[in-house]
């Protein structure tokens, strides 16, 4: 039985593209995320609601933790197959 890395590893490089393109929109979105928490809680904490800095704050860490996770998934570059090889 393989695992996910090696069914990854064969598959279609269109599969792969199309893996790659989702995860890099998500991490975008996820930055995205993170950029409007710290804007909230940059005006929130400035206005002495330190709870709101500290909700977005835990949200903001846990999307970075979600973003690191997602980075696992990302597949590994194709390899070119050598034309010394084929001779």
């Amino acid at each position: 039985m393989s695992d996910f890395r090696t069914s990854q590893n064969e598959a279609h490089p269109n599969k792969t593209n199309t893996l790659m393109l989702g995860i890099i929109l998500l991490l975008i979105f996820f930055v995205s995320l993170q950029i409007w928490f710290l804007f909230g809680a940059l005006n929130n904490a400035l206005q002495d609601n330190i709870y709101f800095a500290i909700t977005t704050f835990v949200g903001s860490l846990l999307l970075a933790v979600a973003s690191f996770l997602i980075l696992r998934y990302l597949p590994d570059p194709l390899k070119q197959t050598s034309k010394k090889k084929n001779k």
